[in-house]
């Protein structure tokens, strides 16, 4: 399977980046490579997520976040990658 992120996924990880990085130097390079990390373990373990949204919920280990996916055919979507401690109502409105 390949992984594809898409372009609302990329703005939220340079977002968090930024945010990161304005609370700690270096803490900002960490976030994104954390979440890329994460991110690269859906090549083994895509699709047993539960679903929320209509999307599977992988939720991230060192940061408060959680990436958004869906599979088609033989790709694995990254639609959103959103901080967790938003209002649950935003999240929604955000998944569309």
């Amino acid at each position: 399977m390949k992984i594809r992120i898409l372009s609302p996924a990329i703005e939220d990880l340079a977002h968090g980046r930024i945010f990161y990085e304005k609370q700690s130097l270096g803490l900002g390079s960490y976030f994104f490579t954390s979440l890329f990390s994460e991110i690269d373990s859906l090549i083994l373990y895509a699709g047993i997520h539960p679903i929320r949204s209509g999307h599977h919920r992988l939720l991230a280990k060192r940061f408060p976040y959680a990436i958004y996916y869906k599979i088609h055919r033989q790709e694995i979507l990254i639609h959103r990658v959103l901080d967790c401690r938003r209002d649950p109502q935003w999240i929604l409105n955000e998944l569309g």
